[in-house]
């Protein structure tokens, strides 16, 4: 999945404003323009459109675990290269402290049913011999079923 359509989600799931968007970037230590922001929201057919670089999207992502978390020690996170479903889908559920029956719960809300091992293969490492890669359906599922719970007045 495209950075800016994980961006987009998850800025409408969790209802942040721009200025918050701007304030979650530079929590992580990018410093971000409202412009910035807005060409990232807008969709590839819009005007003003500009992709987000993955090292951009990842410090939104740990801008916002710190956000909602508060600091998390003294070390900080490692760079990432290259974003993978996995990874977003780990730091999204650091970010909002979801246990596994929790996104168990969200994702049948979107209408996916996953089970508790299945799930837990996503969040192991790359090399490990129970790893699985998080397709852009799962993650749009999960993101779906963030939305709904989120912002359930939203749902028809």
């Amino acid at each position: 999945m495209l950075s800016n359509d994980i961006l987009r989600r998850v800025r409408y799931a969790l209802d942040l404003s721009d200025s918050k968007m701007v304030e979650i970037f530079g929590i992580s230590g990018e410093p971000v323009t409202r412009s910035q922001v807005s060409s990232w929201l807008a969709r590839e057919d819009e005007p003003g459109f500009a992709v987000c670089r993955d090292s951009s999207f990842v410090s939104f992502l740990d801008g916002l675990i710190t956000d909602r978390r508060g600091e998390g020690g003294n070390h900080p996170p490692e760079p990432i290269k290259h974003l993978t479903n996995n990874m977003v889908f780990k730091k999204l559920r650091i970010a909002l402290n979801l246990k596994t029956g929790d996104i168990l719960q969200m994702m049948e809300l979107a209408g996916y049913t996953l089970g508790k091992h299945e799930l837990s293969s996503f969040f192991r490492r790359s090399g490990h011999k129970h790893y699985r890669e998080c397709t852009d359906q799962t993650l749009r599922k999960f993101l779906k079923g963030m939305q709904i719970k989120f912002r359930p007045s939203m749902e028809n």
